[in-house]
């Protein structure tokens, strides 16, 4: 009887070793592109495979402040200038978004009760002095940068132009000897 015993416990020993041998391989199991671990040994190697990524960015920098003093109000006064736009997407692609500091993000200047409409105008390649028309607070889409760098150290020195612009007939309804100001912000978003 005894010899039946210690040969049921041998087996039963025997099922629990196998199941947790098949256990231990099934959680052991690494998958593809995953970490491996060395053996003991004079010497043990391992690996382990390494992945990065990068989210959308996108940097607009080059800008510079706009003056327009003592401007003859016979004809329309422009002011265009080059800037650095960086977009890090497959395509460099990016949308600019003018808004300007008026009522609704209208692109006006002011002193006090008195206003001036200015327009807004944005080009893909710098030195240009003439490009899309903005509305404000719209994206336009489909832009594509030359930049190699967010602040156009190396490479293009500069990849597009912003032109602002206020015409004769405003400038006309303006009052002489009286500064008119405002901001204009432009929001660059990766494509």
């Amino acid at each position: 009887m005894a010899d039946v015993v210690s040969a049921r416990r041998r087996a039963a020993k025997s099922k629990i070793f196998v199941s947790v041998a098949v256990l231990a391989a099934i959680a052991g199991a690494a998958p593809a592109g995953a970490s491996t671990q060395g053996s003991l040994g004079a010497t043990s190697t391992g690996s382990v495979t390494i992945t990065a990524s990068v989210a959308n960015r996108a940097q607009i920098t080059g800008l510079t402040d706009v003056a327009f003093t003592n401007v003859d109000p016979a004809s329309a006064a422009t002011a265009a200038q080059s800037n650095c736009v960086w977009s890090n997407t497959a395509t460099k692609g990016y949308s600019i978004t003018a808004t300007g500091s008026g009522t609704s993000g209208a692109f006006t200047l002011a002193n006090g009760g008195l206003s001036v409409p200015y327009s807004v105008q944005w080009s893909a390649s710098g030195g240009q002095t003439s490009g899309t028309a903005l509305t404000a607070g719209t994206a336009l889409p489909g832009m594509t940068s030359t930049a190699a760098n967010p602040t156009c150290s190396t490479g293009a020195a500069t990849t597009s132009s912003l032109i602002i612009s206020i015409a004769a007939s405003n400038l006309q309804g303006m009052t002489s000897a009286t500064s008119y100001t405002g901001s204009l912000t432009l929001l660059v978003t990766p494509q």
